[in-house]
């Protein structure tokens, strides 16, 4: 495995050995300079190394691996040239969204294939003939076994989020799908993490990869602020108003623990703020694309997820994160506030914590290798010790008054 170190950006992506096509592109999609990732990538797939790229979410992979597909892609021909995976659905739609902006000035055909969706739909594209599919491991699998995805022609395949995709337990597909795909070919494994699990992988279906590390193995967050509030349980709808209306976000996503808990609260604080909506693993695949496309247009600006959707949410402009309620993982706690902070972009993260989840809080904190402060409050009273106390004698009142 080669490793080199991460060089400084370059003044802009003409210095890329890019095409004037592609380079036309990334001025109507407002690319101006080349973030780091892309910078260190784009040479080395162009070059057709293999490549490892190590780096944080919201830090630019999608056009650091798309830009140099597109600018490798061929004449079409019976399959698909390129193979992009991807944990989720809600990522496999982002990514395609944004290959569709690299590539208007090239003649690309691009499908995205995961479950969910209805695949008559999946299958006359594919029959249509296709130069990019980019899809989640499963429903490629169903692909191939019904004989409408064919790899013979796959030259280039990427694994985005690869940490992610074996956390959840794609590995086994992920192996098969890779089987599949002839040699040579390019492999490029994009990864917020490269532990020992990813390692394996790479040695066994990579070649001689150039290692790029773009970040460090540890959780982080430099760019985004965090707190938390102390807040009794039955205070915290009308702490997350009170934040809403005195910070006025861009745009903000609301962490609950449970499917049944987002609904509730959504409609609690719909009643009040307006643009709010819901997203869970329970909704219909229809519902979630028309949520998650009004969000990303920004006609939504408050969205109410669960952890399962919620690392699938790749939007620039999240201005804020709302921890409602304490992830039982302290892993799921970085993943929400890695939602903003993007692109080099200032965010803030608020942890809503009951005077008795001292422990998780302590093992966030632990696992972030960092001290995570209070936020001054002196217009809201978020925690009222004495309330239990001054509830308890009430009810003591109560009883002994019938006695």
């Amino acid at each position: 495995m080669i490793q080199r170190a991460a060089e400084e950006p370059e003044p802009g992506f003409s210095d890329l050995g890019l095409s004037p096509e592609m380079l036309d592109s990334l001025r109507r999609a407002r690319y101006v300079t080349p973030s780091p990732i892309q910078a260190a990538v784009i040479p080395e797939a162009l070059d057709g190394n293999d490549v490892i790229g190590q780096a944080k979410t919201g830090t630019g992979k999608t056009a650091a691996f798309g830009i140099p597909l597109i600018e490798m892609l061929e004449e079409r021909g019976k399959g698909p040239q390129a193979l992009i995976l991807a944990p989720t659905r809600e990522l496999a739609q982002q990514i395609v969204a944004e290959l569709e902006k690299l590539a208007i000035n090239h003649d690309v055909a691009i499908c995205a294939v995961y479950g969910g969706q209805p695949i008559d739909k999946q299958l006359r594209a594919l029959q249509r003939g296709v130069d990019i599919v980019v899809g989640t491991p499963g429903r490629v699998i169903d692909h191939i076994r019904r004989g409408s995805l064919y790899l013979g022609d796959v030259v280039h395949v990427v694994l985005d989020e690869a940490d992610r995709m074996l956390d959840i337990g794609f590995r086994p597909d992920i192996e098969k799908i890779l089987r599949r795909v002839p040699d040579p070919h390019q492999t490029l494994l994009l990864s917020a993490t490269i532990d020992p699990e990813i390692r394996r992988l790479a040695d066994t279906y990579m070649f001689e990869p150039v290692e790029l590390l773009l970040s460090k193995d540890e959780p982080s967050a430099e760019t985004v602020n965090q707190f938390y509030v102390t807040v009794d349980q039955d205070r915290k709808t009308e702490l997350l108003l009170h934040l809403l209306r005195k910070e006025k976000p861009t745009q903000c996503i609301v962490f609950t623990r449970t499917k049944r808990g987002a609904d509730r609260l959504a409609a609690r604080i719909n009643r009040v703020v307006k643009g709010v909506a819901t997203i869970h693993g329970d909704l219909p695949q229809t519902a979630r694309d028309k949520v998650m496309k009004a969000f990303r247009s920004g006609e939504i600006p408050v969205l109410v997820a669960t952890d399962v959707v919620g690392r699938g949410i790749d939007v620039t402009g999240i201005s804020h994160v709302i921890n409602y309620d304490i992830p039982e993982d302290p892993e799921n706690y970085v993943h929400r506030i890695g939602r903003t902070g993007r692109m080099g972009r200032n965010g803030v993260a608020y942890l809503f914590v009951t005077p008795e989840q001292g422990e998780p809080l302590t093992n966030i904190e632990l696992l972030m290798n960092r001290t995570i402060p209070p936020l001054p409050l002196d217009d809201f009273v978020a925690h009222d010790p004495e309330a239990k106390a001054r509830k308890k004698e009430g009810a003591f009142r109560e009883l002994f008054s019938y006695l």
